[in-house]
């Protein structure tokens, strides 16, 4: 919304956000004649979370460092690492000075911060895309950054790939992730899978109708079948291995 969300969710449902956690991004930034550029500038990164704060009209229960791998492709390790670190530290103090509640990064491909891992403060939350169609490298980075960083929790984003109307699900059932699939609509076993790729404990969905948000909160009582989890993670690795090898 030309980066006015903030400001229009708390016209229109200003008597509503107290009862709800929220969660915000910053990292992208407007440019005239542009969309949006991405700066890990700690000033701007302060001010954009102060703004946030002012426009919500209350503190963002968590901020989250949006797509940090994006300024990070050029330069030496210790520099990238360091600017990192820097932007980190930004939303850690902002949460430690009550300008938000908490702090965490957002990445949507985490490869290239594996290496810049060292020395970060610990975050509140990390947020990576989860879901079938998300590649075995991009899943275990993602675990492996989560391992380095430890953070509180881990979310997970995108759970349907390019989205619900996507022609792969019409190609492909995912209720064999479930033991009771005759239980569940594509979208539910869908839904629950991703909660499993990488393990989560919330997943973010975007949705302007509320049929399709109660399917995916009725979802949550639906079991999934671990045994199939495993094995399709080790198919992945697998298929990845022979790919490696044939280049």
């Amino acid at each position: 919304m030309g980066f006015r969300s903030h400001e229009t969710l708390a016209r229109v449902a200003a008597d509503l956000l107290p009862r709800f956690r929220v969660s915000t991004k910053v990292g992208y930034f407007p440019v005239p004649g542009r969309a949006s550029e991405h700066s890990l500038d700690p000033e701007r990164l302060r001010a954009a979370v102060e703004r946030a704060a002012r426009d919500l009209g209350r503190e963002p229960d968590v901020v989250l460092l949006h797509n940090p791998e994006h300024s990070l492709s050029a330069g030496p390790e210790a520099e990238r690492c360091e600017r990192l670190a820097a932007a980190c530290r930004v939303l850690e103090e902002a949460a430690s000075s009550g300008v938000c509640g908490s702090w965490g990064i957002s990445s949507w491909d985490p490869r290239p911060l594996g290496a810049l891992a060292v020395r970060l403060p610990r975050p509140d939350v990390l947020m990576v895309r989860c879901g079938l169609l998300v590649r075995t490298e991009v899943l275990e980075s993602a675990e492996l950054l989560a391992a380095k960083l430890g953070p509180s929790q881990l979310w997970g984003m995108s759970p349907f790939g390019g989205g619900a109307a996507d022609s792969v699900w019409e190609r492909f059932d995912p209720g064999v992730f479930l033991r009771e699939a005759e239980r569940a609509t594509v979208m539910q076993a869908a839904f629950r899978a991703a909660c499993r790729l990488p393990e989560v404990d919330a997943v973010a969905v975007g949705t302007d109708n509320p049929v399709h948000l109660r399917e995916l909160v009725g979802s949550l009582a639906l079991e999934v079948d671990e045994e199939v989890v495993i094995r399709y993670r080790r198919l992945l690795r697998e298929a990845a291995g022979r790919s490696q090898d044939r280049q």
